[in-house]
């Protein structure tokens, strides 16, 4: 009875065991192969200056693919029937594809945001209460890194459906800014005063010229609002350079902001 156990466990590890650790050792192999002609693909994509959206997306998908169907045919080599467990999965894959249904609206979103291209990987994009540059989308999710170097990944489904601000599709952009100052204060001189600072920048576009009016005339201050055109990438540059030398040059010029006003009115009885 032992020598019969014995005989097995031999007989199973010279042929099940090493069938099992070859299996392994080509699963392991076959893996690294993917992930790294996955790597050189994007890479000369890159190189190449191909649509980096397009191509991370297909090639994750095709490397999740390439992987499964190594899985399914090592099973084969270890003489598992692949046709019980084509069924099993099948059956698996309708419980997984109700218990999933948020994960289904999410790969759907993502094709949806594949084909209709609201952005692509780099864009700087405001959706879902974020604000930040797009590094990568997935089928289920898009990764989105925020100038304070968080990473967020949004839903597509969600993503998808609601409002996508995108900030560089277009080239240029428009700086509205408005200032303030005190109803005392000389209006045209403060126009005067803004616009020599807008044309005197060097990142600011001279046609379309800028516009500078008088917004406001209320009773305790006045609002001048502007508006300069500027290259996308050079937008909160100029917007913090227009912010401080205008506020240097109303004080070099006598205007004031203005100030919280309160009148009191006393009556003898």
């Amino acid at each position: 009875m032992l020598k019969d156990l014995l005989a097995s466990v031999v007989n199973w590890a010279t042929h099940t065991g090493i069938k099992i650790i070859i299996a392994l050792v080509i699963m392991w192999v076959s893996f690294k192969l993917i992930n790294w002609l996955s790597k050189k693909i994007i890479k000369n994509s890159e190189e190449k200056k191909m649509d980096k959206t397009v191509v991370k997306t297909l090639v994750h998908v095709a490397a999740i693919a390439a992987k499964c169907i190594v899985v399914v045919c090592l099973i084969g080599y270890l003489g598992i029937d692949t046709s019980a467990i084509t069924a099993l999965i099948a059956s698996f894959g309708v419980c997984i594809g109700l218990a999933v249904n948020g994960a289904l609206s999410n790969i759907a979103g993502g094709v949806l945001i594949l084909v209709t291209r609201p952005f692509k990987v780099d864009d700087f994009i405001e959706a879902q209460g974020v604000s930040g540059t797009v590094t990568d989308i997935n089928m289920t999710a898009t990764r989105v890194v925020t100038p304070d170097n968080k990473v967020v990944y949004l839903p597509n489904g969600a993503l998808s459906s609601g409002n996508i601000t995108n900030y560089s599709e277009k080239d240029t952009r428009r700086v509205d800014i408005t200032f303030n100052i005190a109803a005392s204060s000389d209006a045209n001189k403060a126009i005067e005063v803004v616009k020599g600072v807008l044309s005197a920048h060097a990142l600011i576009m001279q046609d379309p010229a800028p516009f500078v009016r008088l917004n406001e005339n209320g009773d305790s201050c006045l609002r001048i609002t502007s508006r300069a055109w500027v290259k996308s990438g050079d937008y909160w540059t100029v917007y913090f350079d227009v912010l401080e030398s205008v506020k240097s040059e109303f004080g070099k010029n006598g205007i004031s902001a203005p100030h919280n006003q309160v009148d009191v009115h006393i009556q003898n009885k």
